[in-house]
This record gives C-alpha cells, structure tokens and sequence, in this order.
C-alpha cells in the first residue's frame, strides 16, 4: 500500500501508530498433534540424533549448511556451539501421541523492531515429512508470530534449486518473492536463495485455512488427509 506526501511523490502507508515487538519467548507451543519445546542438549540431543540420521543416502542433509553428521558427538557438539542461541531460537517438534522427538526448526534473523521474523533451519526426519505433524508445527509457529507477537513479517528462504523446500512454503501459505542471485555460498558451492513470506493482513484467511485442515476429521484412521491444505 502507498500514498501520496504533501508534494505528490508517493511514498509507503504509515505506520505511525507500530510499536516494536518482543522477540519469541523460549516456551512450549501446543498444538493437537505436537508441540514444540525449546531445544535443550540433555533432554533431546540423543533422540533427535537417531532419528535425523535415519537417512540412507543423506538427501535431507544436501540444502542444510551443516552436517550429515555420522558421529553423535560431532551432532552434539554442533548443538552446543550453534543451537542455544536467542537467535537462531531453536525448537523441537514433538509427537504429542508419543511423545518422540521427530524434528527441529528455528525461528532466525529476529527484527522485532520493525517486526520481521524468519522460520529456518527446518529438519523434518523420514518419520515427520508428508505428516500432519509437520504442517501443525509450521502452524504453531506462525500463530505464535502473528497472534502471541504481533510480526509483521514472516519469512523462508531457501537454496533457489530446492525444489521440496519451495513446494513447502507454497503449501503452507507463503508467497513467492524472487530470488537473490549468488546469495551466499555453503559447502563450498553457490547458492540462489528464494525468498517468500506472508504478512500480517494474510493471516487470518491463512490462519483460518489452517484450522480447517486440521479439524481431527480431515483424517482417516491412519492419519492420512481427506482433503488437501490449500492456501
């Protein structure tokens, strides 16, 4: 949205009235299926090791700047040095069934005085991907951007040539932006990166699509979808 100035140049809506927000509290975030908990070295480090290793030939790891890592201490040591960090905050994605550890994501590159937050370093195991687990935790995540923070902006980027990472942020609500050309370079190669977002005036059409998916009958015995997320 634009306006005018007094001399007809046109120039961004104001925003007189923004105040800043707070960065994202290290505390759970509940959902019907999972729940998220901040990382924490001793309660989950061992579990969530086992089952991000559990990749045959490494795909999950290829658009990560990090890792595969082939030795739990070397995992360990990287959580330690990398993922206790305000920024990036990282956190856990729990089966609320059963209570396992099935994968990570992390909230990153945290701007609350203009209101711009970034979701990353999203590591679903073999046992999380194509779940509803795995849309929920995306979910809980902007919910708690959106309506417990009040961002602005929320925003994933990732590697241009990453085909699954971006057919992921279509599904789950974002907007395609572009792409930055030689961004950054990791593991000694190039990397395009492509942005997306959503911004706060989406939200609540996203948020109630979101809630409509996930109504407990939207899913067969098995847990498979009736009816596709579509946003």
């Amino acid at each position: 949205m634009s306006i005018q100035n007094n001399i007809g140049q046109v120039i961004g809506a104001s925003v007189a009235g923004w105040k800043r927000c707070i960065e994202p509290p290290k505390s759970e975030m509940l959902g019907q299926y999972c729940f998220l908990e901040p990382l924490s070295i001793s309660k989950h480090a061992p579990e969530i090791y086992q089952v991000l290793v559990d990749d045959a030939d490494n795909h999950n790891w290829t658009y990560l700047p990090y890792g595969p890592f082939t030795v739990y201490e070397h995992f360990r040591d990287w959580l330690e040095e990398y993922c206790l960090k305000n920024d990036p905050q990282f956190h856990v994605i729990i089966d609320k069934e059963n209570g396992q550890a099935l994968g990570i994501a992390s909230y990153l590159r945290i701007e609350p005085k203009v209101g711009v937050i970034e979701v990353g370093h999203i590591h679903f195991s073999n046992k999380m991907q194509r779940t509803r687990i795995a849309t929920e935790s995306m979910f809980l995540m902007m919910c708690r951007v959106f309506d417990e923070l009040g961002y602005r902006r929320y925003e994933w980027k990732c590697d241009a040539l990453n085909i699954k990472s971006r057919r992921a942020a279509e599904r789950f609500g974002f907007s395609f932006e572009g792409i930055f050309r030689q961004a950054t370079i990791y593991k000694e190669r190039n990397r395009d990166t492509a942005w997306y977002s959503i911004i706060d005036s989406e939200w609540p059409e996203i948020k109630r699509t979101y809630q409509s998916w996930l109504k407990p009958q939207n899913f067969d015995k098995s847990g498979n979808q009736l009816s596709s997320l579509r946003i």
